[in-house]
């Protein structure tokens, strides 16, 4: 059962973390983030990129700290990265809805939309996040409507404009026809883009697996590549802890309740509670990062879906459940102490950045599986995966690229097949 209730007249975070000071997080920054950061302060529109683990998101975290929420946005590709950023989506911002009847149709509704061009007006400028998935044509009628809106031929009408991501990760969706690249359209070269590349890799301390991610990134399969993932090919070993990851969302849900139906001991159902206008509850329910219903055992394995303001854990932390209370759930972490796990607000925004709907959970999930496009973000020890029957180009890179050491890689098929990239983005890199 859903629990929904209507939405109070303020919505805060149910517990605030003690604030870092400035200096304290610039100190913690490495030389190659220090040097993106000084650039984001420099005022131009700039695209920092860098392999999966580098700290782009750490870096976008410390540049708008000091700014205020709606004087330069964060825009995410999808609802459910939005929540989990605090921001909004890039198409709900800009109007674009799905793009029913094309480009040129969005357009010119986004021109009769009045509250549109007072948010376009009044910001400073927008940051993109994960601007690997949005499209080209998204890109071009998102910049049309701001110069519009802003009343100038400038790029963006003069609005600024921060771009986030990896290219050589997960693409844009694209219907029929080639990857509709935003770096394609002519609107990412009109813009004059800095580019920033962090080169030094955060989560991964591993140098010959570094080496091995480095060229399954852009595509290369040589002797070392071969012999790397021949020598972690292993038959599957259920009672093995590790997390599995499966390209698609059935398969992952699937595996995880099988793996919960074979502890013994009692089943807890923690509904999640929703707040807010129905339609953006509906929302929340499609693509929050929370299902609405927490299924969980003394004794599961859980993986934390978010990094703890207080530093007790991060985004792939696992641990094993040891008490589920009513307001509460003890986790000890994998080679961790016992942490105290309250639940959270999850939050989503409307395009003019107000909170429309809240879901109130547990920052949990079973961590036996996750998807592939799921797992972006997170950190693992340990994982399975099937690297036989890939489709998309960046998803073998985004699942190996999880793991901080390479001996908690766990191949159960590989084919060369599935380790691509586009020759489009392949040829982007070697120009920047």
């Amino acid at each position: 059962m859903i629990k929904r209730i209507r939405m109070p007249h303020k919505t805060e975070p149910l517990k605030k973390a003690a604030k870092t000071s400035s200096k304290e997080a610039f100190d913690a920054l490495n030389p190659d983030q220090k040097q993106a950061l000084e650039l984001l302060q420099s005022g131009e529109n700039i695209f920092l990129t860098g392999g999966a683990g580098c700290g782009k998101s750490y870096v976008i975290r410390q540049f708008v700290s000091d700014l205020g929420p709606k004087q330069m946005p964060i825009l995410a590709s999808t609802g459910a990265a939005a929540v989990l950023v605090g921001g909004r989506t890039f198409h709900s911002f800009f109007g674009l809805g799905i793009m029913e009847g094309g480009a040129e149709a969005t357009f010119q509704r986004g021109l009769k939309d009045k509250r549109l061009a007072k948010r376009l007006r009044e910001v400073e400028g927008i940051i993109l996040d994960e601007v690997s998935m949005i499209s080209g044509e998204s890109l071009r009628v998102a910049e049309a409507l701001a110069q519009n809106a802003r009343e100038s031929k400038l790029p963006w009408g003069g609005m600024r404009v921060i771009a986030v991501g990896d290219f050589a990760q997960l693409p844009p969706v694209t219907r029929s026809g080639p990857r509709d690249w935003a770096f394609s359209n002519e609107v990412w070269q009109k813009s004059g883009f800095l580019n920033f590349v962090l080169t030094h890799n955060e989560r991964v301390q591993d140098d010959r697996y570094l080496d091995v991610l480095n060229k399954i990134r852009v595509g290369i399969v040589d002797a070392e590549v071969r012999e790397y993932l021949d020598e972690h090919q292993f038959e599957h070993d259920e009672e093995d802890p590790a997390t599995r990851l499966f390209p698609r969302r059935d398969q992952s849900l699937t595996y995880n309740l099988k793996r919960l139906s074979e502890i013994d001991s009692e089943e807890v159902t923690i509904d999640s509670i929703y707040f807010g206008t129905e339609k953006f509850q509906e929302t929340l329910i499609k693509q929050g990062p929370v299902p609405p219903q927490l299924k969980l055992k003394v004794g599961a394995e859980v993986m934390f879906i978010q990094n703890d303001p207080n530093k007790r854990w991060v985004n792939g932390t696992r641990g094993q459940v040891v008490m589920i209370e009513d307001d509460k759930i003890t986790v000890e972490k994998k080679h961790g102490r016992d942490v105290t796990v309250e639940k959270q607000q999850f939050s989503y925004l409307d395009a003019d950045g107000n909170v429309v709907a809240s879901v109130i959970q547990f920052p949990l999930t079973l961590a036996y599986a996750t998807t592939i496009h799921k797992s972006q973000g997170a950190t693992l020890d340990e994982l399975w995966c099937d690297l036989s029957n890939l489709w998309e180009p960046g998803q073998a890179y985004v699942a190996m690229s999880r793991l901080r050491y390479g001996r908690g890689l766990k191949v159960l098929r590989w084919n060369e097949r599935s380790i691509r990239v586009d020759p489009h983005v392949k040829n982007f890199y070697q120009q920047l």
